[in-house]
């Protein structure tokens, strides 16, 4: 993990402890994780850790205190509400469907899930166009030998899928219709080092050339940052339901009386 995004990663979580939305000694399950999750995680004090990836030539030590655990993200093995908080870390993007992982990671959550990736936005799709950044992952193959590292952690190089508020908005809402929900967007512009560090061509020098303004853009428009995280609050219930439905013998079902008098009683 870069040193820009780990500061980042850091930076989000203390302030999640600060806002009490997340404790030290809650259970937390990583997905696309490893020894990068671990040195924030444990520098920060969180106790009850599973990190977790497809990549089974981290090795367990490396995560020490930390348990690990052989997880596909789109496809986790536990059962819904299993942890506390739910974390992928530049993950997502590495998925076939990066939507399917982020709703796997919600279903497993029981108070939080949390996501750091990169922002979609106009500034970001001028750096793709100028080829100031990639579009599709060959760095992350290029930095494993070619061998892995890309889509599931293959060789073939992922697209580099970013993401905008109202997208997030929209998955959850979709595969939660039932309730509202709290969702804690937060946004970053660090000049990625480290793909100025590996690029052998010019872009590195376009990259440093243009972060002083680029960072003077995001400060006055931060939706134009380039890093990305949020945290989606698990829904309170009864609390947080839609106005329109109610728990029921233990079910969730619509309020006939509020959708009977937008709409008749469907009798």
């Amino acid at each position: 993990m870069a040193n820009e995004r780990s500061s980042f990663y850091r930076g989000v979580l203390e302030q999640l402890l600060d806002e009490g939305v997340v404790r030290r000694d809650m259970s937390i399950l990583v997905v696309a994780g490893g020894p990068a999750d671990r040195d924030v995680l444990h520098a920060l004090g969180f106790e009850h850790v599973t990190i977790s990836n497809v990549d089974e030539t981290v090795a367990a030590e490396a995560l020490e205190p930390y348990e690990w655990s052989y997880q596909d993200a789109e496809n986790l093995e536990y059962a819904d509400a299993s942890f506390d908080l739910t974390i992928v870390s530049a993950g997502l993007h590495h998925c076939r469907s990066p939507h399917r992982a982020l709703l796997e990671l919600y279903r497993v959550a029981r108070v939080a899930a949390l996501a750091l990736e990169s922002r979609d936005s106009s500034l970001m799709r001028l750096a793709i166009r100028l080829r100031a950044v990639d579009e599709y992952e060959l760095a992350a193959v290029a930095a494993h030998g070619l061998r892995s590292g890309g889509v599931a952690n293959t060789s073939t190089p992922n697209y580099v899928y970013r993401w905008s508020e109202r997208e997030v908005e929209k998955t959850v809402a979709s595969f939660a219709p039932h309730a509202r929900h709290r969702i804690r967007f937060f946004r970053e512009f660090e000049l990625p080092e480290s793909l100025v560090e590996i690029d052998r061509g010019t872009r590195a020098s376009l990259l440093r050339l243009v972060r002083p303004v680029v960072s003077g853009i995001t400060r006055v428009l931060p939706r134009q940052a380039n890093l990305f995280a949020f945290a989606i609050e698990k829904p309170r219930l009864p609390a947080d339901l839609q106005p329109w439905m109610r728990i029921e013998d233990d079910e969730l079902r619509p309020d006939p009386d509020v959708v009977g008098r937008r709409y008749g009683s469907g009798d």
